[in-house]
């Protein structure tokens, strides 16, 4: 099986996440497996102090992920999101329907106490390639 890292300076790099090895999206098997995404943009500050707009900047660098895979937003098949306060769920199911407004992907949700100041949600996805 051929595997190829996808890294782009459209979205956050390992910077933004501390320093540990980090891949923005691992490419295999005809799939895109994209690293959870937080609200951060391209310099590694945090976008958004709500819920909708923390979710917004997670899926925007996802799509800028997928786009340098060659893939896009329509053919993500599955997502994880991790959420600080559940009661933050219906503010982020607004965002995530102005996303996919059409058949969208399976996904699985978890409450997690995210540990960095002001960060209320991460996002995973997997996207044919």
């Amino acid at each position: 099986m051929t595997r190829e890292i996808v890294n782009t300076a459209d979205a956050p790099g390992s910077a933004s996440y501390g320093s540990f090895p980090y891949s923005q999206a691992i490419k295999a098997a005809g799939l895109v497996f994209v690293a959870g995404q937080g609200p951060f943009d391209v310099s590694g500050a945090t976008v958004g102090t709500t819920i909708g707009e923390q979710t917004g900047q997670c899926l925007r660098n996802i799509q800028a992920i997928l786009a340098a895979a060659g893939s896009d937003m329509t053919r993500v098949v599955s997502a994880t999101f991790i959420l600080k306060n559940p009661e933050d769920f219906a503010g982020m199911n607004e965002e995530w329907v102005r996303w996919f407004p059409k058949d969208p992907p399976a996904r699985q949700g978890a409450r997690h106490p995210l540990d960095v100041a002001g960060v209320l949600i991460s996002v995973a996805v997997i996207a044919e390639a």
